[in-house]
């Protein structure tokens, strides 16, 4: 099959703030399972259930273990046996970010081509 990713997808981990943006709640917090990433969004699984078109904070911990604090929206959900598999895309995310994630992808294929050669 064709890959028709825009930007290459990394594995990275984390945990999502689980109080809308907006919201008045108290905040609670709840670790997902980063499957993939991009400098566009990222796809993970967690065990709460969030509601498509809604905002949440997050903190993704990236490979320097630097904790890159983002807003997602959540635009994909899929309910799995046990948990449930969300895709989301990054609102407002500075440009310096998403440079860090670039130079991540970089990083990897370079790893990766010397380790396969």
């Amino acid at each position: 099959m064709e890959e028709r990713r825009k930007n290459k997808r990394l594995e990275l981990t984390g945990e999502l703030i689980l109080n809308q943006l907006g919201g008045n709640g108290e905040a609670k917090t709840a670790r997902i399972d980063i499957h993939d990433c991009s400098r566009d969004g990222l796809g993970f699984n967690c065990s709460n259930q969030l509601v498509i078109g809604d905002n949440y904070e997050a903190n993704l911990t990236i490979w320097t273990k630097e904790v890159l604090h983002v807003f997602v929206q959540i635009v994909r959900a899929v309910k799995l046996e046990d948990t449930f598999n969300y895709g989301g895309i990054f609102i407002g995310m500075p440009d310096a970010d998403k440079m860090r994630i670039e130079v991540y992808e970089t990083v990897k294929d370079t790893l990766e081509a010397e380790h396969n050669a």
